[in-house]
Parts: C-alpha cells; structure tokens; sequence
C-alpha cells in the first residue's frame, strides 16, 4: 500500500505483484482511496490559500489606490497594461476555483439530501408512474397513425430497415451525437478507474469495497456492457453482444428522430421502437442513486428495475462526479468504447489488475478475422438490400453500399472464390497461409483507393449492419445463400419473386443458417466485416494481413493480426496521472516494460516494479527443479520427443465437462482422508492453458502437489508467431544477447508455467509442492522468471532419488505440523 501511495503521488506508471492470498484487492482499494481522500484535502486547502491570497491582494490594492494619486494618463501607461495581462491569468483561475467549488457544494448537498430524505425518492416514483400511463397513452395513438412511403410500398415494420439519408461525411467529424444533452455536465473530478477481466472479478472488488473503511463515503459506479446491464426484455432477447448494441442505439435514435417535428403537409414516417427505459428524468434520478451507495452491477440492474431507468447510460451519467469506476477491460483499452462511454483519462488514475494478459487482451480487441462463408453471405444479403430498396436509397447510401460490395467481391477473390458461386462448393487450389502488410493487401486486392476511414464512419452513423439483420430477420433467411446444396442461376431474382409472393400471401421457405458443423451464425455477418475493415485503418507498420487457405472458401479466411498493441495503450499512458498494472503473477515482467511501456513512448524512469512475497512461511512451499527420472534418464519434454512416452489423459472438450471432473476428483480427496483404505488420494490432469490452468482454485488438499511436465512453449511454427517474433526483432533491442523473438517465445512459456503453478498456494495456511520435470527449468536465466516468492525457495535436483527423499520428509514434516486454515 506505502508502494502504490508512492507511485500515484509520483505520477508514474506501476507494475505490481501480489500473490493470491495476500489482499491484493483490499491493498489496491486502501492504498488508492487513501492517496485520493488526501489528494482531495491538499486540492482544497490550495484553493481554500489561493482564494485567501485573493482577498489580501485585493486589501492591499485598495489601500495602494486610495494612497496614489491619478495622474494624467495614467489609464494608458504601459505598468497598467502589463499589470493587467499578469493578472488575467491568476483571475481565471481564482473564477474556475470558485466555480468548482459552488459545484461541489452543490452535488454534496443534493446526494446528502439524498440519503436522508426518503420522501424525495418516493416523489420521483410517482413522477415516473405517471410518465408511463403518459408514454402509453401516446403509444395508443402512435398505432393509429399508417406508414407511408415513395416508390415502393413497404410491409408493415419495413420502414425501419431503410437507410436514412447519409448527409455528411466529412474528415473532422466524430460521428452522431445520439444521447441527450446534459443539463448538469460538469468537469470530471479527479477519480480512480479499476478495471479487471470479468464482470465477477469486479464485482468481488465492490464487495470488498464495501467492507473496508472507505466503503461508506466513496462514490462510486460500476460500468458493465449492454449485454449485462439492459433492463429492456425486448432487447435482452437477442443475445449477442453486437445484436443488443446496434437495437440500442438504433431505439434512442429513435426517440431523438420523434422529438424532431416534421413540416407540415409531409407524410409522418411509420411508428419506430423507442425504449421505455431510456427517459431522462429517470436516468438522470438513478445517477444520483447511483453515487449515494456503493453498489455492484447487479444491485444496480435490481434498482434499475424497480424504477423504470436504464442502468447503462444511467452509469455513464455518473462517471463525472464519481471518484471510484470500476469497469471491465474493453472499455477501458477499447478506444472507441472509451470515448462512447463518456470516460476521460485526462489527469486520472488507472488501476488494471488481473493484468498478466494484458499484451494478449489488448492484442485480441484489435485483430480480427473473418470467413470465406461470412463475407459471400454479408455479399448476398447487401446486394439484396440493395436491390429491393434501391428507389428509396440516397446517393451516398448507395455509393457506400456499391464500394462495401466490391471490396468483399475482393476479399473473396483473395481466397480464390466468386461471390456469385456457394463458397462450400468452391474448393481452394493450394492451400496455406501468406502474410502481407495492410498496404499490400489493399493494393493486391485493388481496394487501395478506397477511404477506409469515410467507410468506418458510415457504418457507424448508418448502421446498416443492423438494417441488414433486421432485414434478413424479417424475411425469414431467405436473404443467405443455402450451405447444403450448390447455389442456383437466377438466385437474386428467384428472391425478389419470394418476396413478392409473401407480400400476396403465399409465404417464403425459410433457410435455416446452419453450416456443416451445426452452429447457428449470426443473421448479418456484415458485422464482423465491418470489426476487419475497421482494423485495416490501423498504421501499415503494426499489423499484417494473413490469408488463410484451407478446405473450401467458406472454410478459409481472411485474418488481421495487430502486432504493435503499445499504439493503442500509448493514449493511456499519455493522458492519465498515473496507470497501475497488477495482478498475481507478473512475472517476467519484460514483456510489460518493452512491449506495452517504452514501445509506447514512456520513459524508462517512470517505470516502478513492486513484487511483494506470499503470506505463507518459507517452509510451506518446496518447488523443487527435477532434471533426471528413477532411470536417471534426462527429462527433456521437447516437441520431438513427446511422443516417446504414452500419454494417459486428456481434460473435457466441453466446459460443462469441468465440473463434473472436478466434483469427482474433490469427493474422491475427501473420501480419501476419511477413513483408512486403499483410496489414498486422488490425480487430476490437465493440459497448460486449458479450461483448468486459471481461473479455479486448488487450495488445500485439492492442491497439495502440482507437477509440471515439460516446458509449454508455444507452437514455433505458427505464422503469427513468427510475424510477432520478426516485428519485434526488428523494432526491440536485444537482451544479454538475446532476440527480443526468442525472449518473447521464452516469457510465453513461463507465464503459463507461472499461473499453472499459482493454483495451489491460495491462502496463508496453505501448503503444497511445485515439481518442475525438465532439465532446462535449472537454467538461471529460466529460474529467474519465476515468481519471486517460488524462485527464493526452489532446489534443482539432479536425479530422481533426492527429489523424492526432499518431497516425502517435506509432507511428512507438513502432516504432523499442520493446523487447520484460517
């Protein structure tokens, strides 16, 4: 806590190291709200000084003034001028000091308010109860009203899936501002952003918040996705992540296109979703709720409910006065989520624990991948779109339409299909996989004098992926080219007859999107596109495009693979106060330094590492480094020798599978130490990065030995890898002689070895030993990616016979001298 304290105080960036069972969480909440609860006193005692200064200033000038005669001329003598100009500054801030303290009183008092006047809150409920007999009675008579159109007449609901007008697409703007304005925006304070990997993970941090001595008096709010936090049934039920994110801002578009009159004598366009939730009052009264009481996501959701308010946007609203967000990773590391979020990192803290993935997890937010089958199904159902509304559509709808087209008649044709042919019945003429730069790519597919950016930001203020789900969700799939059979001539105009007859009555069959595999994909696959096309705006020198050719069309694919995630955390680092970066196990820590840190510009001495040691005593941990078996053959578990010995085990291929093996294995340890018997406990194997490595607990007799065979390193001969491992070479330089490429490959490995072997110790009563099978483990330069706390206790052992003898006194030590935990 002294460690962190220092760091934010300093404004410099951290890497912290706390093992499982130390309290890491509630170190990072007392360190960080104690410098924060003092940073905000010394802030008001400095303006509470400058405020004072004022006044004294202002006594002695009037004494001075009172005491100097004017002279002619004297209004223009140059001093008065200077005088002037010196003190304009000082003035502005000494106005923006009082201004953001008469805000501040302001907020204090109304959460103050808040908490004690239980009045206010039921005055707010029957407010809202009668806005909704008000909504419901508008929405009667919105049924009466008919769609109109010009051109071609639209079924009922159709109206909706046409593109509106597309006015603008110039260079300097940002896109749409959908949410209403806000009439008590204020600057943001100076606040702590948490952030970790699940939404569990941050709820077991409120909880921990909630017990410490800060957990009364901060104010603090939760973020969560879409996905976690809408209120809205309707919404809810489409399931997917994108799906519930494109109804959403299509709803409150909505409701903003209503409050806008039309002139008179126009046709009023057909009624459109709007979401009951998303009401201004409302949202604007659970923020204030929101920063009374600490609460997790689900308390918020549950309150949300009761008062008829979206928790999202409602969240979002709070973030300026809070002191304390807690969020998950892609909306902290995601830049556009970011800034969709309303968070700004200008002078604020960030704390991003559970962070031993973070190259990876920044990695995978930016690359992308897409199918041969996606991209000629997204080619299908757009030119359809396109066909059957083509009289309503603008011009630039349509240009933008045609030039999304032809780059994925492009795409396609990289992977050697057509677009006109079934993608499962185009077989590949030579598989494998080619790597290009993002400007190669897009001049070998002669896509290169396309503006990737106006495209972007028309997908994004159109939203046409969403209308073309929601048009291939209304004509039944019809809009996608049947995987089980070879496509037929004349298929475009095959559908437009179906649609008419549906139109008469007679009904369309329905396509069901099942590939040969059985999963259902998504209705619009345009939405992964666009994530692709989305990527290749990305700089030339940070990232490569592979084509992968495999099978058929529909099985190969085209893929971007970010290489430089520094360029995107660099904004991070950049802006705010100080970035803390934590978790369990960290080690090596190079990888954080070189990769994510000095790549993105930041100097070395700003850099702090703190590695703290585990509450268990020296003698509750034997890791012992075992280089030769009983027939004092080497242990060496390289890839061409693992398939010398048989293999006996393998984990389940289905998640569901996890607990049922475990359930087994922890009832079959409890037997075990029950009664005397044959059972004498219980082995569980697992592979290293697999559904068991991370994430579970082993405590106690669960874990009381964890052996590690071999050294996982990642596959070499892999094509991404080897693109990482020459970018780094080229742009890192080299330790103790050493390609940044080959310590990549090495710090891999050891970080998978290094939260595999963390499962056991998980409390300070805990006990177990680490056996690490692999000569190449005693090698210094591996022994020292080790955590700490392990590496200060480890033995190598040459043969089999005084490993065993070191492993049994050990347990026999522990079982006579053990106590229960606590």
């Amino acid at each position: 806590m002294t460690a962190l304290y220092q760091v934010l105080e300093d404004g410099k960036v951290g890497i912290f190291e706390s093992p499982t069972g130390t309290g890491k969480s509630l170190s990072l909440i007392c360190g960080s709200l104690a410098w924060l609860r003092d940073f905000e006193e010394k802030k008001r005692q400095e303006d509470a000084w400058v405020l004072a200064a004022e006044a004294t200033e202002k006594d002695e000038e009037m004494k001075t003034n009172e005491s100097t005669p004017a002279g002619p001329g004297s209004m223009t003598e140059p001093d008065w001028v200077t005088q002037f100009l010196q003190k304009k500054e000082e003035v502005d801030m000494k106005n923006k000091i009082k201004e953001d303290q008469l805000r501040r009183k302001r907020r204090e008092e109304k959460l103050e308010q808040m908490r004690h006047n239980i009045q206010l809150k039921f005055a707010s409920k029957r407010k809202r109860e009668e806005d909704d007999e008000t909504i419901r009675l508008l929405r009667l008579s919105q049924q009466i009203l008919t769609p109109g159109g010009e051109g071609l007449a639209l079924e009922q609901g159709e109206e909706e899936l046409v593109l509106a007008e597309y006015e603008s697409d110039e260079e300097t703007k940002k896109g749409i501002k959908l949410d209403d304005e806000d009439d008590f925006e204020e600057e943001h304070v100076t606040k702590i952003y948490y952030c970790s990997r699940t939404h569990s993970q941050l709820s077991q941090f409120v909880h921990e918040l909630q017990k410490s001595p800060f957990g009364k008096g901060t104010r603090l709010v939760s973020l969560g996705s879409r996905q976690n936090m809408c209120v809205n049934e309707d919404v809810r039920r489409l399931g997917t992540v994108q799906l519930i994110n494109d109804r959403c801002m299509e709803m409150q578009k909505n409701k903003h296109d209503k409050k806008s009159e039309e002139p008179e004598g126009k046709k009023k366009r057909g009624s459109r979703l709007t979401c009951a939730f998303y009401a201004y009052d409302q949202m604007q009264s659970l923020r204030d709720e929101i920063l009374v009481e600490v609460k997790d996501i689900e308390q918020l959701v549950s309150q949300a409910r009761e008062v008829k308010a979206c928790p999202y946007y409602a969240s979002r609203y709070a973030i300026p006065a809070a002191q304390l967000v807690v969020l998950p990773y892609q909306t902290l590391l995601h830049d556009s989520t970011r800034r969709a979020s309303g968070i700004k990192l200008k002078d604020q803290v960030v704390i991003i624990d559970e962070a031993h993935n973070l190259i990876d997890t920044i990695t995978g937010m930016y690359s992308s991948q897409v199918t041969g089958a996606q991209l000629c199904q997204a080619h299908s159902q757009l030119a359809q779109y396109m066909e059957r509304y083509r009289s309503r559509l603008k011009a630039k709808n349509l240009m933008y339409i045609k030039q999304i087209l032809f780059m994925l008649e492009k795409f396609v044709g990289a992977l050697g299909g057509n677009v006109k042919q079934n993608p499962n019945y185009q077989k590949v003429s030579q598989q494998g996989t080619t790597l290009k730069s993002i400007n190669d790519f897009l001049f070998y597919r002669q896509v290169d004098n396309i503006n990737l950016f106006k495209v972007q930001r028309y997908c994004m203020k159109s939203m046409i992926s969403r209308k073309l789900f929601g048009f291939t969700e209304k004509f039944g799939g019809a809009a996608v080219i049947p995987e089980n059979e070879p496509a037929k001539t004349g298929g475009l105009q095959q559908y437009l007859q179906n649609i008419n007859q549906k139109s008469q009555g007679q009904g369309v069959a329905d396509v069901q999107e099942v590939g040969e595999s059985g999963p259902v994909r998504s209705a619009s696959p345009l939405m992964q596109i666009e994530s692709f096309l989305f990527a290749l705006t990305n700089s030339n020198q940070d990232g490569r495009v592979l084509v992968q050719l495999q099978g058929s069309v529909a099985q190969s694919s085209l893929k971007f693979l970010m290489l430089n995630p520094a360029v995107h955390f660099a904004e991070v680092l950049k802006d705010c106060r100080s970035v803390i970066i934590a978790g369990g196990t960290m080690q090596p820590v190079s990888d954080f330094k070189q990769q994510l840190l000095i790549a993105a510009g930041l100097q070395p001495d700003r850099i702090v590492e703190f590695s703290c040691g585990h509450v268990i005593p020296p003698e509750n941990i034997l890791p012992i480094v075992l280089c030769s078996g009983p027939t004092n053959q080497q242990l060496e578990f390289t890839y061409e020798k693992r398939a010398l010995p048989d293999m006996i085990f393998q984990e389940p291929k289905k998640a569901s599978g996890v607990e049922r093996v475990l359930s087994e294995y922890s009832r079959c340890i409890k037997l075990s130490g029950q009664s005397a018997g044959p059972l004498t406990g219980a082995l569980l194997f697992s592979v290293v990065g697999g559904k068991m490595s991370e994430g579970i607990n082993f405590s106690d007799d669960l874990g009381r030995c964890v052996v590690m065979v071999g050294m996982p390193y990642p596959n070499i001969r892999s094509p991404e890898l080897q693109e990482k491992m020459l970018y780094l070479d080229h742009t890192l330089p080299k330790t103790n002689g050493v390609s940044a490429g080959k310590v990549l490959v090495e710090n891999l490995c050891m970080k998978a070895v290094n939260q595999s072997i963390g499962r056991a110790i998980r409390h300070r009563g805990d006990y177990a030993s680490i056996l690490l099978l692999d000569h190449r483990y005693s090698r210094p330069t591996v022994l020292g990616k080790l955590p700490q706390w392990i590496r200060s206790s480890a033995e190598v052992k040459q043969s089999f016979g005084p490993a065993f003898a070191s492993i049994r006194k050990f347990f026999q030590m522990k079982k006579t001298t053990s106590v229960s935990p606590t």
